[in-house]
């Protein structure tokens, strides 16, 4: 890896956002956003940008920039910056169609610490119903914020208006996850070491506690077809649950410190699972199995390191919205992006005090943010799924890996549909 901004060459400059020149052979930063400097904190405010979200449409950017601040920001990035108000060009979707029209940037004052940070899904409407915010009773889209004192405020993106505050928890409100079928269930992993389980449809009803960590919960994350949630806490196993139950299904035990951060593939059949152990593993989440582990081998001759015992600890992991590549973050210092296939990384980025990454819904980039409070956006692989991954995505979303492995098919076949030919 190339670090150091003189070795890219600079672009542009503007207020706030700094542009850069792109090289395909690595992730290049495009992009990165500083917080303005707090008028109402003093020195004691967390500054850190633990949590960023794109919306499910990719026409916000949602950041925790520090100092109990949330940037609401319209997409593409050079709207916000420009404050251009054109209409955005159609992706063929209804949900993209509402949001179109005048948007500008929003600052959220959220009165404490900002950790998480979750998107809704577009609500889905009743029978009879043509705008799905008339059945439910709430706006198209909203962003639940986490925070420092256990509260969870729902907000109206379009606004900016607080809707209502959840309260429940008794510690941080770490992660935050919304059902992607638009039913508006929210779940909330906190350092009370309860998930606890939010009907927002119903003004915000709690539904249910998930207890059964022993540490601080520190993600969760609902698969996209709805079935099932993980939880990462300060423990070295992850627990997988039932979301139409909300009761344990099995405990993922491998790792050999605590697991930090969790995800699921886009078609619900592979989960992955980051440690402080410097590894990511990657689980068949039906049977529990362990398909791979991804190391992240030091690369002294990249990053300049101390005799800190946990210079590789992870903290971050995500999937590409193609299923294909996955995304980490370390305290190493670097951005990693790794293809499904392969067990080392395929690309690294220079990076400082990295906290967290999630890849654009529409693939194509990456967004971190970091200790520091900024957050970047870096170039990612673009990729042309081949047509077999392609079925095997559409079968898996409606297949579990014991309905496939009961398929009269050759052996062969089961085990690329089950990804076990790595």
């Amino acid at each position: 890896p190339r670090g150091g901004r003189e070795e890219r060459g600079e672009a542009q400059t503007g207020e706030g956002v700094t542009w850069l020149s792109r090289r395909p052979e690595e992730p290049v930063l495009l992009a990165e956003l500083k917080p303005g400097r707090p008028q109402r904190y003093d020195w004691k405010s967390s500054c850190e940008t633990w949590s960023v979200a794109f919306s499910p449409d990719g026409a916000w950017f949602a950041w925790s920039q520090g100092h109990c601040v949330v940037k609401l920001i319209p997409w593409p990035l050079e709207e916000a910056e420009l404050c251009k108000t054109s209409e955005r060009k159609s992706r063929g979707s209804k949900a993209e169609a509402r949001s179109r029209g005048v948007a500008k940037e929003k600052t959220l004052e959220c009165g404490q610490i900002v950790w998480g940070l979750a998107f809704s899904a577009w609500p889905v409407a009743e029978a009879g119903e043509t705008d799905p915010a008339c059945a439910v009773g709430l706006p198209c889209l909203i962003l639940a914020t986490g925070l420092n004192d256990g509260q969870i405020k729902v907000w109206e993106v379009q606004t900016g208006h607080l809707l209502f505050s959840l309260l429940g928890h008794q510690d941080v409100v770490r992660d935050l996850s919304f059902a992607p079928n638009g039913s508006l269930i929210l779940v909330s992993a906190s350092r009370d070491k309860t998930l606890r389980v939010w009907d927002l449809s119903r003004d915000g009803r709690q539904v249910q506690v998930l207890s059964g960590h022993v540490q601080w919960v520190y993600c969760c994350s609902i698969s996209p077809d709805c079935s099932m949630l993980c939880s990462a806490a300060g423990e070295k196993s992850a627990l997988l649950w039932s979301m139409r139950s909300y009761t344990l299904i099995r405990r993922l035990e491998g790792h050999q410190s605590s697991v930090v951060s969790c995800d699921f593939s886009p078609d619900s059949a592979l989960l992955v699972t980051a440690s402080y152990d410097a590894c990511v593993i990657m689980w068949d989440p039906y049977t529990g199995e362990q398909l791979r582990t991804l190391r992240h081998v030091p690369l002294h001759s990249a990053v300049d390191y101390s005799s800190e015992v946990h210079t590789s600890s992870l903290r971050s992991v995500c999937f590409s919205p193609e299923g294909l590549y996955l995304a980490t973050v370390a305290d190493d210092r670097l951005l990693r992006i790794w293809a499904l296939e392969l067990r080392s990384p395929v690309a690294f980025a220079p990076m400082t005090n990295g906290l967290c990454c999630m890849y654009f819904p529409h693939g194509g980039f990456i967004a971190t943010g970091t200790r520091d409070g900024h957050v970047q956006f870096w170039t990612a692989p673009r990729v042309l799924s081949s047509l077999k991954h392609l079925c095997r995505k559409a079968l898996r979303t409606f297949l579990t890996t014991y309905q496939v492995l009961a398929l009269p098919i050759p052996r062969k076949l089961k085990e690329f549909l089950t990804y076990r030919t790595f």
